[in-house]
């Protein structure tokens, strides 16, 4: 059974309208999404902790905000565990990534995209399916000035194979969390 036309117009408009609060949010309190400052909020839930951190991580993709201040707020949590910061981590990643990715195409962004820059459209869809594809995702993801976020919803919207899609992202995401997290423990942990 179909969704009615009219309920994914309201479901879409409202979902951009929360992504653009949540970017709102991290855009005018910036200080309020700290690594410090997300643990402190985690820390509120005593005997749930790790759950909490779970279940923030599972969702963070929801809300375009960046993945690294979560990490590194799992650090400060859990700082004798960071195999344990490390797998939930990427367990929230690759969960964000994966709904980003088929979330994209029922809110009709490809259709709106494929519409107004067919060509664009058409280029870029082309360049991930080739082989290089599986590089300029893991490249995008490993980069962290760039938000994972963002391939994800284009390799969504272009439906790039999604077994090359997610091992991209998850290489990639593995390689700058392992360096997050293990410079963080042998590094600045010590200094603090």
């Amino acid at each position: 059974m179909q969704n009615p036309p009219k309920f994914k117009k309201h479901f879409t408009f409202l979902w951009i309208l929360f992504l653009v609060g949540c970017v709102a949010l991290v855009l005018i309190f910036p200080s309020q999404f700290t690594p410090q400052k997300i643990a402190e909020f985690i820390e509120q839930f005593k005997g749930t902790v790790l759950l909490v951190y779970l279940l923030v991580s599972l969702l963070r993709g929801l809300t375009l905000v960046p993945s690294t201040p979560f990490v590194l707020a799992g650090t400060i949590l859990l700082p004798e565990n960071p195999f344990l910061v490390l797998g939930i981590s990427i367990l929230g990643i690759i969960f964000s990534s994966t709904i980003i990715y088929y979330f994209s195409d029922y809110l009709g962004f490809g259709n709106y995209l494929e519409r107004k820059y067919p060509a664009k459209i058409e280029k870029i869809k082309t360049h991930l399916q080739k082989p290089t594809g599986f590089f300029f995702v893991f490249l995008w993801s490993f980069f962290p000035a760039l938000p994972t976020d963002a391939v994800c919803y284009v390799a969504g919207i272009l439906r790039m194979n999604f077994k090359k899609y997610i091992a991209a992202i998850t290489f990639g995401e593995l390689i700058i969390c392992s360096i997050y997290i293990f410079f963080y423990s042998s590094v600045i942990k010590p200094v603090l």
